[in-house]
């Protein structure tokens, strides 16, 4: 799968403020041929959210969108981490996302190295200062780092870029839309990459990055 993708979107499951098929119906005008449905989730609510997600995957279809099926593990203990996205592949989660150590929010010390430690885990989301060392098992994991266009999560992406790219891991660009004012367009995208340092190479590298490889590392 290539194409424009957005691998971290949020709805009405939790804080979005779009149901589901509207967020498709928005991504499909602006070009997406990949989006990943991410809401918030803990112990309380992992499995249903995953199974919410399949049933709007013919309506995805039907707009041209290869819906994935996924979750935003949020705020919990970093010991958990690796339980819950054990639970979020079984109940079908095509993508897992963590909720990684921004600057902006309380997240536990300890959840980037959790998150990058876990083969279960797809991408490790505005990590904040993440580390050298975390960027490394990263990469040996297959976790792929997430540059956002979220409000206050993206004052590190600079950092982010520098750490990653040294470390040689996946890089993915997304939105962390929860309004449609969130979503991007292409042209936004290449920004959000290159503002944070990348070359308009390594910019386009990211922007065409093959998802289907990316989910069967």
């Amino acid at each position: 799968m290539t194409g424009l993708y957005d691998l971290h979107t949020h709805t009405t499951m939790t804080d979005g403020e779009m149901l589901p098929v509207e967020l498709l119906r928005r991504m499909s005008v602006l070009g997406y041929t990949t989006v990943a449905i991410t809401d918030h989730a803990d112990r309380s609510n992992v499995t249903e959210l995953v199974e919410k997600v399949g049933r709007v995957k013919e309506s995805a279809t039907l707009f041209g969108i290869n819906l994935l099926s996924g979750v935003e593990i949020t705020h919990v203990p970093p010991s958990e981490i690796a339980i819950l996205a054990r639970m979020a592949r079984q109940a079908g989660a095509d993508v897992v996302v963590v909720h990684g150590e921004t600057i902006m929010e309380p997240v536990a010390p300890g959840t980037n190295h959790a998150a990058c430690s876990c083969r279960d885990v797809t991408i490790l989301a505005h990590p904040g200062f993440i580390t050298p060392e975390e960027a490394e098992i990263a990469r040996e994991n297959g976790v792929a780092v997430e540059l956002t266009s979220r409000g206050g999560h993206n004052r590190t992406n600079g950092h982010v870029a520098r750490i990653a790219m040294a470390a040689g891991c996946t890089l993915v660009v997304d939105s962390d839309a929860h309004a449609p004012h969130d979503l991007l367009d292409k042209r936004a995208k290449f920004n959000v990459a290159t503002g944070a340092g990348l070359t308009d190479t390594q910019s386009r590298e990211v922007l065409s990055l093959n998802i289907e490889k990316l989910l069967l590392r």
